[in-house]
């Protein structure tokens, strides 16, 4: 019997990154002898034995035979007389089939991956690799998640995949999964730019995709369009926080609803945006997590364009909101978008554009500070109006706007020193 570290994690230890998860494949083993030396196995379609004392996974060395469409449709071989090079071959890219002999520190490569580690390529080890169609997908997460270039032959075979329909074998909970892993990468730009690059774009975020063909004011957006401008707000955020990533990608697609007509103008697109990244949401089978912030942020990420005397009481509704969801840190997330959408432009110099940020972002703090204090038994008034809107006298957004006039009031605009 003979073990090896496996994937990820040999690939990590070369680039000094941090890894948390380690995987090992066993060869010239039985499961009988692996259950026999206390294993727990778990596995339901091929043995992965849980190591009694660390927990850590282990799985028989095997080679797999493709049985349908589907991520999971194959037909496992184990043997004891399986190598670890036949193993590799049904791995995904050469830099995840290195094994690792933690006895000794050798690494058997037997795809050249260690190269492609030092060069930043993301190369597929085999054919088989299009045998399953999720590997197109963690081609571009790897992309984002790594930094890594895709080789032209890959780049080209999971263009072949995506064309022939690969994605639409997979479950959209299996989508998302990759989709979300990649959101917590500060280069996720990359994914996005990656599934363009193959087609898969298009057929999980077409909205997205029609981004690019959908012109801006260049004036105010020297880049041309909203594909290039969402692109270099993703590149602008920098951030691990997968909601405002999910946000600043989405942020600007009410533009694929507004009048062609009008166009370079896009009046009302952050209210037209709102329904639409629900929609979106529930269509990637998002978390209500990401729908419920990301469709707030979309709807109110206009405000900050305007002079703030102009916009105070659209503040000071937005303060309310994230004041109620502080606990879930709506207002650094909410601001990290903002700046992002300001700073994806293809200008030089945003030195003006950063101090009137940083003034709209600290009067906007003051109100969601206030906000947080306020007591509805506070409010002038307010009784009288909540009895008129449950008397249908008044909408209920009178409530809110009477709420927002008293913070205002509370919470007065200073002008910015001189």
């Amino acid at each position: 019997m003979r073990i090896y570290q496996v994937g990820g994690a040999v690939r990590d230890m070369l680039l000094n990154r941090p890894c948390q998860d380690k995987d090992y494949v066993v060869i010239g083993a039985t499961e009988e002898e692996m259950l026999a030396k206390g294993f727990k196995k778990v596995g339901k379609s091929f043995p992965v034995f849980l190591h009694p004392e660390t927990g850590e996974e282990y799985a028989l060395a095997r080679k797999e035979i493709k049985t349908g469409n589907g991520h999971k449709d194959f037909q496992f071989i184990f043997s004891p007389d399986i190598t670890p090079e036949e193993d590799s071959l049904r791995r995904d890219f050469t830099c995840n089939a290195l094994y690792l002999n933690p006895e000794n520190g050798e690494i058997l490569d037997f795809c050249g991956g260690r190269e492609d580690i030092s060069r930043g390529i993301l190369r597929h080890v085999s054919d088989h690799f299009a045998e399953d169609p999720l590997r197109i997908l963690r081609m571009c997460r790897f992309a984002a998640q790594l930094n890594f270039t895709p080789a032209p032959e890959t780049m080209e075979l999971c263009r072949h995949m995506v064309k022939n329909g690969a994605l639409k074998h997979l479950h959209k909970e299996r989508i998302w999964g990759e989709f979300e892993k990649a959101l917590k990468c500060k280069t996720f730009y990359r994914f996005i730019e990656t599934a363009h690059a193959c087609g898969a774009l298009k057929e999980m975020l077409p909205e997205v995709e029609k981004l690019a063909e959908i012109p801006e004011r260049t004036d105010y957006h020297p880049e041309g369009n909203s594909g290039a401008h969402t692109m270099l707000a993703l590149k602008a955020a920098q951030t691990t926080d997968r909601l405002v990533n999910f946000t600043v990608l989405l942020h600007d697609v009410g533009k694929t609803l507004t009048d062609p007509a009008r166009w370079p103008s896009h009046r009302g697109h952050d209210k037209l945006g709102e329904p639409l990244v629900r929609e979106i949401s529930r269509r990637l089978r998002a978390p209500s997590a990401y729908a419920d912030f990301a469709s707030f942020a979309t709807a109110n990420h206009m405000i900050y364009h305007r002079p703030i005397e102009n916009v105070a009481k659209e503040m000071a509704l937005t303060a309310m909101t994230l004041a109620h969801y502080a606990d879930k840190n709506y207002f650094e997330r909410y601001t990290a978008v903002l700046k992002a959408d300001m700073l994806g432009r293809a200008l030089d110099d945003f030195s003006c554009e950063l101090e009137c940020f940083a003034h709209f972002k600290e009067y906007l703090l003051r109100l969601t500070n206030a906000a947080r204090e306020i007591s509805a038994l506070d409010i002038p008034g307010f009784a009288e109006t909540l009895e008129k809107v449950k008397n249908q006298e008044l909408p209920p957004q009178a409530l809110k706007e009477t709420y927002a006039e008293f913070l205002l009031h509370k919470t007065p605009l200073k002008k910015p020193s001189a």
